[in-house]
C-alpha cells in the first residue's frame, strides 16, 4: 500500500479530488487530500498573510502529525510549488514528487518566475480594494472553459469551490536547498489540450536532478485533469507506486 498526498491548485479546495481519490482508496491505497489555509474547511483562515509558506507548512505540519512515510506527493498547478518546499523540508518521508499540470520552481523561485503569466493577475489586484487578494480565472469560451473544463454539470460544480487566491502565495519563494532533495524522483503530468494564451510550460529537462531519465506523461484534456480524466489520471498516479 501505498500513500497518497494530493493538494489542490490555487482557487481550488480538496473537493476537486473528490472523482479521483476513491479510485486510487479503491485499488488499496491511502489517500490524504487537506484544504490548504484559506480554502474549504479552512476557508476562516484566508487574510493577506496567507502566502506559500503557509501551504508548506500545511503539507509538512500533516505528514509529521500522521508520522508519513515513504509520500507520494502530488501538486496540481500552484502546488507545484507547495510540494517541492514541503520535499525540501522532509525529502526522508517523501518516496516520489508528481507534478501535475503544475508550476515546477528552481530554488529561490517565485511563481512569477516559474509562470510570468501570473504577474498580470498581481497587477490586476493592485488596482482594487483588495490588493491582496486573486478572484478565480473567469470561464472562457470552447475549448478553454473553466480550467480547462467544459461540461455544463462540472463547471457548475466546480464554481462552487472556487475562491481568491492570495497575492502573497504567488510573490513568496520556493526553497530547494536540501541536497537530499536531488534524490527524491519526480513525474511530471501534463495536461495537453486546449491552454488560454500566455501559459507556458517551463520545459522538462531530460534528466531528474538525481540523475535518471525525467518521466513525463500526457493527458489529453485541460487542466482540471481530476475532474475531466479522473481515471486516466489514477492510472498515471497508481504507476508512479508501481
Amino acid at each position: 500500500m501505498s500513500t497518497y498526498l494530493l493538494v489542490h491548485g490555487a482557487w481550488h479546495d480538496a473537493r476537486c479530488w473528490d472523482r479521483t481519490a476513491p479510485l486510487l482508496e479503491a485499488a488499496g491505497h491511502r489517500v490524504l487530500r487537506p484544504s490548504l489555509t484559506g480554502y474549504g474547511d479552512k476557508a476562516h483562515l484566508f487574510g493577506p498573510e496567507v502566502g506559500l509558506d503557509t501551504h508548506v507548512e500545511d503539507v509538512v505540519r500533516l505528514i509529521k502529525d500522521e508520522d508519513l512515510t515513504d509520500v507520494i506527493l502530488v501538486g496540481h498547478s500552484y502546488a507545484g510549488l507547495v510540494i517541492s518546499s514541503a520535499a525540501n523540508e522532509v525529502p526522508e518521508r517523501v518516496a516520489h514528487l508528481v507534478y501535475l499540470d503544475a508550476m515546477v520552481p528552481e530554488h529561490g523561485e517565485t511563481a512569477v518566475d516559474a509562470q510570468p503569466v501570473t504577474q498580470h493577475l498581481i497587477d490586476a489586484a493592485a488596482s482594487t480594494d483588495t490588493p491582496w487578494r486573486i478572484p478565480p480565472l473567469p470561464e472562457l469560451p470552447p475549448p478553454f472553459g473553466l480550467f480547462g473544463v467544459t461540461d455544463p454539470a462540472d463547471q457548475e460544480w466546480l464554481r462552487g469551490m472556487l475562491s481568491d487566491h492570495p497575492v502573497l502565495c504567488l510573490r513568496q519563494p520556493a526553497h530547494l536547498d536540501n541536497p537530499a532533495l536531488r534524490d527524491v524522483p519526480r513525474t511530471h503530468i501534463h495536461c495537453v489540450g486546449a491552454a488560454p494564451e500566455g501559459i507556458v510550460r517551463r520545459p522538462v529537462p531530460p534528466f531528474q536532478p538525481n540523475g535518471t531519465p525525467s518521466r513525463v506523461r500526457e493527458l489529453p484534456t485541460g487542466h482540471d485533469c481530476m475532474i475531466t480524466m479522473p481515471a486516466e489520471l489514477s492510472e498515471l498516479l497508481l504507476d508512479v507506486a508501481g
